[in-house]
């Protein structure tokens, strides 16, 4: 696209009202994430300095991750509308930003999850210790560094590539720094593999699908040609067409925080139960009546997968567990242990009613239990240990695995609150630089109004589908390959010195972060 078709919609200057609205929206949510904390830590041991000020850096580097991403993901669900004159410049950002607000509330915390997932269990069952925060910081640093440094080369690169990146990097470190002779594991494999699938096909599947939508709104708007036509000088499109565009930047915005904001959630509930356990470890809006259903699913998966009397022999039970997630127990020694925490778990439900009525001494075990028996239970089912148990026993099974991650997977609104500002002031701050690359140094000839409906459309598509298999995919990635698909449908030719940078990028991502956090993760081992 040339540059010059667009320099006044891309340049927009923004309206005189906004700047107030905007600061008043920035005041009253950090007011609100204040006051939300203060009340979840109101019931907590005042915390001494030196946490506290663990709490707040770990949380800024969190949100800064957030904000970094901003620059990249953010940035290129406005340029579509931009460069087919549907929005101005601020118009466009102000939309996609309340567009991300209400995605990132959405979320349902499966993608953050999902993510923490790679981790080295030991990691997260110590994440409290000096080893957890270590790999908390040195993963989330790394991938700040990187976004910075592609941001201001203008390469649109994936913060999902990015933070994947860092937490194997730490995964592998990890590996290499426990001492010979203890179990340790590096990354859990399994889940690797599942995301890289979804981050290496999402993007070729945008190509194709962008393209195909493209070529069927060629056949069914045939009779309007004006929706083919690029936009002419900052000449806004007919209403019709200006509604689609604004109404799919719209959406993927949407998506976009619903997906992409959930990356930094999952490191900040890490911090949070390091850090403040009392308040994070255990999801206390579970009322009387759902701790109870969950005693009960724990108490029926014990016999089940025990039929005889349940030893609770709880720390050889939690080895075994542990050992099983690393890989090397097997799944004779893990049955009964799993009925043994399972039973555990159950008792405690049941003699506390509430999480909130769990003593401090005991939310530790407690959490930890609850991950481990998830974590297992997910194993188990994979490797096909439960195949052979009835139909009703599987189903009994797979609600108390529902019930546990309800106990321990949540992500606080405030949570959700501090991302999505990050995210919009990302955005605010540096989206034109990607902007221009997407929109300019992609195709060879200006994006027409229903590229950019197409490939707007099938970036919906395709983060909403991973969305509901809890995958993080990238929005940029996304978004590239259905603008490149369309520009291909349309036989507009591609500028392939940027493809290539994209490509380069894409390629260097992983093996980048993976260096960035494993060095940092030494080093925050070695001498702090």
């Amino acid at each position: 696209m040339s540059q010059n078709s667009s320099v006044t919609a891309i340049d927009s200057p923004i309206h005189p009202i906004f700047k107030p609205l905007f600061f008043v929206v920035i005041i009253a949510a950090l007011v609100y994430i204040g006051f939300a904390l203060s009340a979840d830590l109101a019931n907590t041991s005042a915390l001494s300095f030196i946490p506290f000020m663990m709490l707040s850096a770990a949380l800024f580097v969190a949100l800064g991750f957030e904000f970094a991403n901003g620059f990249h993901d953010t940035a290129n669900a406005v340029v579509t509308v931009i460069y087919t004159n549907a929005l101005s410049a601020p118009s466009a950002v102000g939309l996609a930003g309340v567009a991300n607000f209400l995605g990132v509330l959405s979320a349902s915390g499966m993608v953050a999850y999902g993510i923490l997932a790679l981790l080295p269990v030991e990691l997260i069952l110590n994440v409290g210790s000096s080893q957890g925060f270590a790999m908390v910081f040195a993963l989330l640093l790394a991938a700040i560094i990187w976004n910075l440094g592609t941001w201001a080369a203008g390469i649109p690169a994936s913060s999902s590539h990015t933070l994947i990146g860092s937490i194997i990097g730490v995964g592998l470190m990890n590996r290499l720094l426990t001492p010979a002779g203890l179990v340790s594991s590096s990354v859990n494999w399994d889940q690797a593999i599942k995301v890289g699938k979804a981050l290496l096909f999402s993007p070729l599947l945008g190509f194709v699908l962008a393209g195909m939508i493209f070529l069927l709104c060629k056949v069914l708007f045939a009779r309007k040609p004006e929706l083919f036509e690029p936009p002419e000088g900052t000449q806004p499109p007919p209403l019709w067409i200006r509604s689609l565009l604004v109404a799919s930047c719209a959406g993927v915005s949407f998506v976009h925080g619903s997906n992409d904001g959930q990356k930094g959630m999952g490191l900040i509930m890490l911090v949070l139960i390091g850090i403040v356990p009392m308040a994070y470890s255990l999801n206390k809006t579970m009322d009387a009546t759902e701790v109870h259903s969950f005693a009960v699913l724990s108490e029926k998966t014990a016999h089940i997968l025990s039929p005889a009397e349940v030893a609770l022999d709880l720390p050889k039970s939690r080895q075994a567990l542990t050992e099983y997630l690393q890989g090397s127990g097997t799944v004779e020694q893990v049955l009964p242990a799993v009925a043994a925490v399972e039973m555990n778990l159950s008792r405690a439900a049941t003699q506390y009613q509430t999480f909130d009525k769990v003593p401090v001494e005991a939310v530790h075990d407690l959490r930890n239990d609850t991950y481990l028996i998830s974590a297992c239970l997910k194993r188990l089912k994979k490797d096909g240990a439960l195949s052979k148990l009835s139909d009703s026993d599987q189903k009994t099974i797979q609600a108390s695995s529902a019930s546990l991650d309800q106990t321990t997977q949540f992500i606080p609104t405030w949570v959700k609150v501090a991302v999505a500002l990050a995210l919009g002031l990302g955005t605010l701050v540096g989206w034109k630089r990607i902007a221009v690359t997407v929109g300019e140094k992609i195709g060879n000839r200006p994006m027409n109004y229903g590229q950019g409906f197409a490939a707007q459309v099938s970036t919906i598509a395709m983060i909403g589908a991973a969305d509901v298999y809890g995958l993080p995919v990238s929005t940029t990635h996304v978004l590239n390959g259905s603008v490149a698909g369309t520009m291909t449908a349309n036989k507009s030719g591609l500028q392939w010195g940027t493809i290539k940078r994209i490509l380069y990028a894409w390629v260097l991502t992983l093996p980048a972060a993976m260096t960035l956090s494993a060095a940092l993760y030494w080093l925050f081992m070695e001498f702090i």
